[in-house]
């Protein structure tokens, strides 16, 4: 595979277009999305990624994988420095703790 890739300096921040390989999954046992970037493109902290087209709908039981183009723009220093340290803040907000035995009072 061949792909494309078309880079403009914004301010401190790069943007570029790559083509992406998307699977989208919606069955009984797994429920997920994933992109994958050409080139293996690997993403830092900070960096977004926009997929291009029309929304992606999969109807229950069915497995779709799909081409597109997605830009990727690559946070600043400062982005990246502020996505590490409040990166992990952000993680604890997810997880739920319980410090009982689990028996009724």
């Amino acid at each position: 595979m061949t792909s494309t890739t078309a880079v403009s300096e914004i301010g401190d921040q790069r943007e570029f277009d790559v083509g992406c390989t998307i699977e989208v999954e919606h069955t009984f046992e797994s429920l997920h999305a994933h992109v994958e970037l050409d080139g293996g493109i690997a993403m830092q902290p900070g960096d977004t990624i926009k997929v291009h087209g029309d929304p992606i709908i999969v109807p229950y039981g069915e497995k779709q994988v799909l081409r597109r183009t997605a830009t990727v723009k690559r946070a600043n220093p400062l982005e990246r420095v502020w996505t590490k340290a409040t990166g992990d803040l952000e993680f604890m907000e997810l997880l739920e703790f319980s410090f009982s035995s689990g028996s009724e009072l």
